[in-house]
């Protein structure tokens, strides 16, 4: 019978009667909180906002940095870190690779300029022994050209830029070599020794010199179908020895003339595109 009464005084009392309860307990709880707050010690008070300081940090424009403002901003500075290290990696293997291109290019080029200068070598060489001149000049090739040389007293007598007449002979046969075999460009070098020149012709060895490789110039030029703008002509003076200037032997060697067949990948441009004239 009791039972039966409290499960009927139950269904009796409304459901939102036990919202409207809690409700009234959160206020009242609200406003012991605010009564607790409007009693504070100002000391006390003091001590928790300068705890809060402490904690969050205090800049001296007044505003505040956390410690996740400055965990950003070390984060912010070791990226541009990073940044500038990955732009000096990439620049760094730029170059490298453009040096390691440039060097593979130049090997490449060397490479093949040797092979042009030993093959024309050659085949000079074979020409100068069918001609009687091997003798006479000598031949010499690096990785840019081949090299015929001549001794200056089987060309002109002392302190002259005259050529001797048996010298003609030798130059008529240079020039059905070059316009053979010469299909860049081509130049011609005068050297002297070390003695100053001693006439009124001439002031000293590198207008004697520079005479002298324009007098081979002319005469090749004159003397076949050879293009002269394809050939280049210049006096070295004294400044080239390629033997010692005090011993008559020596400076005999070092009066000489030069003549540098370029082979095509050593030519310049222009040379390399319309060729030398073999008419």
């Amino acid at each position: 019978m009791l039972r039966k009464r409290h499960e009927e005084n139950q269904r009796s009392i409304p459901t939102w009667l036990n919202t409207f309860a809690d409700l009234m307990s959160l206020l009242l709880c609200f406003f012991v909180f605010l009564f607790s707050m409007s009693t504070l010690d100002t000391q006390k008070a003091e001590q928790v906002a300068a705890s809060f300081a402490k904690t969050a940090g205090i800049r001296s424009s007044g505003t505040s940095e956390t410690a996740a403002d400055a965990s950003f901003q070390n984060g912010v500075k070791q990226i541009s870190g990073l940044d500038a290290y990955t732009d000096g990696l990439t620049v760094k293997k730029e170059t490298e690779y453009r040096n390691d291109t440039e060097t593979s290019l130049e090997q490449k080029v060397n490479k093949e300029g040797t092979r042009q200068s030993e093959e024309l070598e050659g085949k000079i060489q074979e020409a100068l022994d069918e001609m009687k001149l091997h003798n006479t000049v000598s031949v010499d090739a690096t990785a840019q050209y081949v090299q015929l040389t001549m001794e200056g007293s089987l060309l002109f007598d002392s302190g002259s830029t005259e050529l001797k007449k048996e010298s003609k002979d030798v130059l008529n046969k240079a020039g059905i070599i070059l316009q053979k075999y010469a299909e860049g460009t081509i130049e011609i070098e005068g050297h002297t020794d070390n003695v100053p020149i001693s006439n009124s012709n001439f002031s000293d060895n590198d207008e004697l010199s520079s005479a002298r490789a324009l007098t081979v110039f002319r005469y090749l030029v004159s003397s076949t179908n050879l293009n002269p703008a394809h050939i280049r002509h210049s006096g070295r003076g004294d400044y080239v020895p390629v033997a010692d200037n005090s011993t008559p032997q020596g400076r005999a060697e070092n009066r000489r003339v030069e003549i540098r067949i370029y082979n095509i990948i050593s030519s310049d441009a222009s040379d390399r595109s319309t060729g030398l004239s073999k008419k």
